[in-house]
């Protein structure tokens, strides 16, 4: 399953600014993306029109050829919770329910919940947070807090997942922690994974990275092969 981008652009404001200028890429089935730039170069928002949380002001965002922002929302909405999963800066957890629940939460719409509870205890026994499960989010910390987050991604084994700046809130070792349970994930799975990252030794880690300067990709580059030297893939940037 793959997305297409076609010329996207996406503006803000009164008279508009374009944050992401004629934008054209795809992602194919199995790849695992890292998104950079410098702050402010537009890599977030790029981000959440590939996922299909918003819509481009220009071009299009193809899901299998389809046209998304032309897509029902109950049929998109039931996509996204059977076959995407989302990270973001802020974790955005249910305060009304405990850790466990909350990983669970994709799980109690898809009517699944009993089927993944053993699965998500273990995600979080792997996550370091086997005896915080029962927990509230203000009984965690930032850190444990943003783990159970990408529990919750996780836990419905979508075909996507995409996050934005998800080692952020976590210390060095719950962040390569996190990293290498993606690549476990992309690999064994064949998960579409796509996130932002401002760290270099973690957009190593990616099949390739996508430069993003001033809301243009100024290159796409495959990180390093067999040979041991990164090899691009495309540079270009539109007048």
């Amino acid at each position: 399953m793959s997305i297409r981008l076609e010329n996207v652009v996406k503006s803000f404001g009164d008279p508009p600014i374009d944050i992401i200028k004629r934008v054209s890429f795809e992602l194919k089935d199995g790849e695992f993306v890292a998104l950079t730039g410098k702050s402010g170069s537009g890599k977030s928002t790029l981000l959440y029109m590939v996922s299909s949380l918003d819509n481009p002001t220009a071009g299009k965002v193809l899901l299998q050829d389809q046209d998304i922002a032309q897509m029902d929302q109950q049929q998109l909405h039931r996509f996204r919770n059977q076959h995407m999963g989302f990270i973001f800066q802020y974790h955005y957890l249910l305060p009304e329910f405990s850790a466990l629940e909350n990983v669970l939460m994709p799980a109690i719409k898809a009517g699944l919940a009993e089927k993944k509870r053993d699965e998500a205890i273990e995600m979080l026994k792997r996550f370091e947070l086997g005896h915080r499960m029962n927990n509230l989010p203000s009984q965690l910390s930032g850190g444990e807090s943003q783990r159970v987050a990408i529990a919750r991604a996780l836990i419905m084994q979508p075909r996507f997942i995409f996050a934005d700046e998800p080692t952020g809130s976590l210390d060095s070792a719950n962040a390569i922690n996190v990293m290498q349970i993606f690549q476990e994930v992309n690999r064994t799975t064949g998960c579409t994974i796509v996130y932002v990252t401002h760290d270099a030794e973690f957009a190593a880690m990616a099949h390739k990275q996508i430069l993003l300067v001033d809301g243009q990709i100024e290159s796409i580059m495959a990180n390093k092969t067999a040979t041991g030297k990164a090899a691009p893939l495309r540079k270009k940037r539109l007048p």
